[in-house]
């Protein structure tokens, strides 16, 4: 029962985020100053091609001059009905284009993850078990500087770094998998200090509490009662720390996909909001809003599956 209450719960959450997501993209594009006719023109056919009545022809065809309340209700309609609509620009239907973007997104992100977690919980059990240590002071020093340094500054030092300098991997592009290490490297890099520094305060905390002392006392050695018991305390903390880094994976992607011409959804979002395609628009951001609604649902449910007091109904319950 308590997963299926997670999951209608996570559901809720959903269609509320998309009902919002959309309105507020709607609302801040008929907010923006300018012209959107004449913006989705331009996207249409090149800025050096666009006039007044390629611009009225545009805003006739797509009903650019009706009011937002006049919208808003048929757009809702179409979401529940899960229609996105049409490009503006290309005219291709929304979801087919978000499909094959999401996928480029979510390779991107899991390879992020790919890299971030072995290096992450290997110097954190590391720094943990030796504090003081040069891990451990390594992990910290990199903690605070990956945490102030914007991502897109990293992208830069890792594109002339190592796609400029040593040319051995593509500067931008998807050029096959060789693309994708140095934005996945950039995402995987906050994401592997910071999971270091909580890997290594909850070992710390593990090995100071009373379940370290009861192991230890019933003759188990250092690396039998880590494995057997300290790794539960460790994977919980961690669990709870990757859904929060959701936002960062969603948020990092429309920078670094931006940077490194990476297809995905955040590189879609950019390009749909300087043309004023409202549709992509709509559908990107809502796109991601629900990546980070899986995301959670995702560590909730490993949450539970770790931690069987979790799953035990609490007392009370069933009576």
């Amino acid at each position: 029962m308590r997963g299926l209450e997670l999951l209608l719960r996570r559901l809720m959450q959903a269609l509320v985020l998309a009902l919002g997501v959309g309105t507020l993209c709607l609302l801040m594009m008929r907010a923006l100053p300018g012209d959107m006719a004449l913006r989705v023109a331009a996207g249409r056919y090149g800025f050096d091609r666009v006039d007044n009545a390629a611009a009225d022809a545009v805003r006739a065809e797509l009903g650019l001059d009706r009011s937002l309340w006049q919208v808003l209700p048929g757009w809702w309609l179409d979401l529940l009905s899960l229609d996105l609509g049409r490009s503006l620009v290309t005219g291709a239907p929304v979801l087919e284009e978000l499909v094959h973007q999401l996928g480029a997104t979510l390779q991107l992100s899991g390879a992020a993850l790919a890299l971030a977690l072995p290096i992450g919980l290997l110097l954190g059990l590391r720094a943990g078990l030796r504090p003081g240590g040069a891990v451990d002071r390594l992990t910290l020093a990199l903690a605070v500087l990956l945490r102030v340094m914007p991502s897109f500054l990293l992208a830069v030092l890792l594109m002339l770094g190592v796609a400029v300098g040593t040319g051995a991997l593509p500067v931008a592009g998807d050029q096959g998998p060789a693309s994708l290490l140095l934005p996945a490297a950039t995402l995987a890099a906050g994401l592997a200090a910071g999971l270091a520094r909580i890997t290594r305060q909850a070992l710390r905390g593990f090995l100071v509490s009373d379940a370290w002392a009861f192991a230890r006392m019933k003759g188990l050695s250092e690396s039998q009662a880590l494995r057997h018991h300290g790794l539960r305390h460790v994977v919980l903390p961690v669990l709870a720390w990757l859904g929060v880094q959701a936002v960062f994976l969603v948020e990092g992607a429309v920078v670094v996909e931006s940077l490194f011409a990476w297809p995905g959804i955040g590189h879609a979002l950019v390009h749909a909001v300087f043309a004023r395609d409202v549709p992509m628009i709509q559908g990107t951001a809502l796109c991601m809003g629900l990546m980070f609604v899986l995301f959670n649902l995702l560590t909730d449910a490993a949450s539970v599956a770790a931690d069987p007091r979790r799953r035990a109904p609490q007392a009370g319950e069933g009576a």
